[in-house]
């Protein structure tokens, strides 16, 4: 399964894609506003794998693809699309720093958004970040999501409460939107 947009290829994960992906997520930058990482090579590993398994769920529920560049074919972060219940997905992202900050998040995420409610028949999908990761709230308010709320202290790591923020948007308004043709 893969999808191609304007810049990107964004496809299934391989196991020839772990150097490439840990490079991004043993970076403290880039976990800074993760619950996870940073990781270890035998973490990455294990991701990998866990998301190559998934590859062969019978019906799948999650969705964890590799974003390559188009230009270069080289692989520069990661994008989600995990369906929960009553028709509703959280879609996720996570890119090597070099590559922030050029709108790659914002097309990745798109796609993601497209391929939920285009072809998975989702009704909702949404997408959390932490306050403090303006980039990350940035891309979902250019996907067009809306603000929900402030999630307080719902989330334990690291020995500490996190906080969220919650956006989201309705097959209702994906359909009528700027967003509904970006596949």
């Amino acid at each position: 399964m893969h999808f191609v947009t304007k810049r990107l290829t964004i496809r299934e994960f391989g196991l020839e894609d772990i150097g490439d992906v840990h490079k991004y997520a043993s970076n403290p930058l880039v976990t800074k506003h993760m619950i996870w990482g940073p990781n270890t090579e035998d973490e990455t590993r294990e991701y990998v794998e866990l998301v190559m398994e998934q590859q062969r769920q019978v019906l799948r529920q999650d969705y964890e693809f590799a974003v390559v560049l188009n230009a270069t074919g080289e692989l520069i972060g990661g994008c989600s699309l995990h369906i929960s219940k009553s028709r509703q997905a959280e879609i996720g992202y996570c890119f090597d720093p070099a590559f922030w900050g050029q709108g790659y998040a914002t097309e990745a995420a798109g796609a993601m958004i497209s391929f939920g409610f285009g072809q998975l028949g989702i009704h909702r999908i949404y997408a959390t970040c932490r306050p403090d990761n303006l980039g990350s709230a940035k891309v979902m308010q250019k996907n067009g999501m809306k603000y929900e709320g402030h999630l307080r202290e719902h989330l334990w790591h690291r020995g500490k409460w996190h906080d969220s923020y919650q956006y989201s948007l309705l097959e209702s308004e994906f359909v009528s939107s700027e967003f509904g043709t970006r596949l």
